[in-house]
């Protein structure tokens, strides 16, 4: 590591310092803590429990800023005893990664800056034309992105899944739970090409499927968004899949239309009939928040014509499994040849490459 080197990560670390306005975030911690210490602080749950979140989130950055800081701290003390040589170059070269790598995820973490970025998400897959053959792929991405979710630390439940006739699924509806499970995984709307031979038929031959993916923000209780029950559809049937007797006894799943919209939401996750309605209307509400989102993102394309177009619903990432190896996406150029690694949930490089490039900041 060159002097200028250690100038420059000093130099990101000052402007990050000053465009995340961490000082401004620590003092508001501080305030919102005293609060906290109110004697009648849960008298009221709800306000409470916001007051808490509100501290979770600023904490995710002054405590991601402080370890950035804390490595440039040391990093400046290796150079002291690099230079009085009591430390090696290679001693030395290993705390400037170990920083630089801190100060690329927070940077990298700043592109995700918009109010939805930060929320979980509920993550639809559906099957394309193609019966069998698009239904198998379709639990594939599935399994694949449980992977993901499961290896950075999120929660994952099935809201609503519907089984494919021979095999794989028609459909399935994933929330994904977690701090950013959004901003990252928003990288995935639009459509997923697969081509590969098949093992459903008996010739062996090529076949090319799809499946679409939208990922939309899970709504907080925070954010409201104001529903008019006239608008709504609702509709009860009996849950299909795993649970047993119950699931065949009772119509404990619903189905809810949102006139106006036309948005159609199904939800039997829960045991009960009215749980699975209350899962129901927040998962209408987040998909109104994404209607919202939806059409900030197409006023942004217009404005930022230089770059590629955002479509949710294109054609955004092609699994080739023969003749040869090879996932790419269409949008960065980003690919690699180790197709089972990306099966396995290693999605990190192509969501990278997406925030980069489409990323709402610099």
């Amino acid at each position: 590591m060159t002097s200028e080197q250690f100038k420059e990560i000093k130099d990101r670390v000052d402007a990050l310092q000053n465009y995340l306005k961490i000082e401004d975030k620590k003092l508001k911690i501080k305030e919102l803590e005293n609060i906290t210490l109110e004697p009648n602080f849960w008298d009221n749950p709800e306000r409470a429990q916001s007051t808490l979140k509100q501290i979770s989130s600023l904490k995710v950055w002054t405590e991601s800023f402080d370890k950035v800081k804390g490595l440039l701290d040391d990093l400046e003390l290796a150079m002291d005893f690099f230079k009085s040589n009591e430390m090696t170059e290679k001693e030395l070269e290993e705390y400037y990664q170990k920083t630089l790598k801190a100060l690329e995820e927070l940077e990298f973490k700043n592109m995700l800056s918009e109010e939805e970025d930060a929320m979980s998400c509920v993550l639809n897959i559906n099957a394309g034309s193609g019966g069998t053959e698009s239904q198998d792929w379709a639990a594939m991405l599935m399994r694949m992105y449980i992977m993901y979710a499961e290896k950075h630390g999120y929660k994952v439940s099935v809201i609503d899944e519907q089984p494919g006739d021979v095999a794989g699924i028609k459909s399935v509806s994933l929330e994904i739970e977690g701090p950013f499970a959004y901003g990252y995984l928003k990288s995935e709307n639009g459509v997923h090409r697969l081509v590969r031979i098949s093992p459903f038929d008996a010739n062996a031959k090529r076949h090319t499927s799809f499946a679409s993916v939208f990922v939309y923000p899970l709504v907080n209780e925070d954010i409201q968004i104001e529903i008019n029950p006239a608008d709504l559809e609702w509709d009860t049937f009996r849950a299909s899949g795993a649970g047993g007797q119950h699931v065949n006894r009772t119509e404990s799943a619903v189905r809810v239309k949102h006139i106006p919209t036309g948005i159609v939401v199904e939800c039997q996750q829960e045991r009960s009939q009215h749980q699975n309605r209350d899962k129901a209307l927040k998962l209408l509400q987040s998909r109104l928040y994404a209607l919202e989102v939806e059409k900030r993102m197409a006023e942004k394309a217009k404005l930022e014509s230089t770059k590629k177009k955002i479509e949710w619903g294109s054609q955004i990432r092609n699994y080739v499994f023969h003749p040869y190896k090879l996932v790419k996406d269409l949008r960065t150029d980003v690919e690699t040849s180790n197709v089972q690694a990306v099966m396995d949930g290693e999605l990190d490089d192509f969501i990278k490459a997406y925030l980069m490039e489409f990323g709402s900041k610099n």
